[in-house]
C-alpha cells in the first residue's frame, strides 16, 4: 500500500504519524492540526515565480547572515499544530529545527506564498494567523500567478502589521526584514499572465 493510500484510512492523525507517512510518500502533504491535506501539483508560472524570488533572494543575502530556503523544506507551528512547505523563506542567523527533525524549521522571519486558487483562502487568512504565532516571523508575501499582484505584510511592533499591495509592473516590492529588493516584472520575468487560470 502506497503512504498516499494510507493517508485516506482514517482523518485524525498524530503529528508523528503525519510525519512517518510524509517520509515515506512521494507527494507532499500539509498538516493541520490533525488533518493531512494532499498539496497539489504546482503550474509553469507558480514555479517560475517561485524560482525568480528564489534567485534573486538568494543572490542578494549570499554574503549576509540569512539563509534563503524553496519549497521542500517543512515548517512547523507548534500553537496551532501546523506543518507545512511555504514557497519561499528567509531565516536569520542560525537555522532552528523542530526537535528530533534535519527537514523541519521552526523560525523563519518571511515567508512568501505564491497564490492558487486552492489555497488562496487559506494562506490570506488562516495560515497567516498561524505564521503570526512565530515570535520570529515579520514579513509576509502573497503573490498572484496569473495577474500581476503582490500583497506585502510587514510587523512594526507587537500587534501591529503594515499592508502595501504592488500591482503595475514599474513597482519595486522592497522588503523590510532583509535589505532586498526586485522590481514586478523581475519577479514576473517569463510568467504567462494571459490566462487568468491558476
Amino acid at each position: 500500500m502506497q503512504a498516499s493510500e494510507k493517508l485516506l484510512e482514517k482523518t485524525n492523525y498524530t503529528t508523528e504519524e503525519y510525519l512517518e507517512l510524509e517520509v515515506a510518500s512521494d507527494e507532499r502533504h500539509h498538516y493541520i492540526d490533525g488533518q493531512i491535506i494532499l498539496m497539489l501539483g504546482g503550474t509553469p508560472n507558480h514555479n517560475k515565480i517561485t524560482g525568480n524570488l528564489y534567485a534573486e533572494l538568494h543572490s542578494a543575502l549570499k554574503r549576509k547572515p540569512y539563509e534563503v530556503f524553496v519549497t521542500d523544506l517543512r515548517v512547523w507551528i507548534p500553537e496551532k499544530r501546523i506543518y507545512t512547505y511555504p514557497d519561499v523563506m528567509v531565516v536569520s542567523e542560525e537555522v532552528k529545527l523542530a526537535e528530533g527533525r534535519k527537514d523541519t524549521i521552526t523560525n523563519p522571519m518571511l515567508v512568501a506564498e505564491v497564490l492558487s486558487k486552492s489555497t488562496r483562502s487559506f494562506d490570506k487568512d488562516e495560515k497567516f494567523k498561524a505564521y503570526r504565532t512565530i515570535p520570529t516571523f515579520k514579513e509576509y508575501l502573497l503573490i498572484e500567478q496569473s495577474t500581476m499582484l503582490v500583497e506585502q505584510y510587514y510587523q512594526t511592533n507587537d500587534n501591529e502589521w503594515i499592508f502595501k499591495e504592488y500591482k503595475n509592473e514599474n513597482d519595486i516590492l522592497i522588503l523590510h526584514t532583509v535589505d532586498f529588493q526586485i522590481s514586478l516584472t523581475d519577479l514576473y520575468s517569463r510568467v504567462s499572465l494571459k490566462s487568468s487560470d491558476d
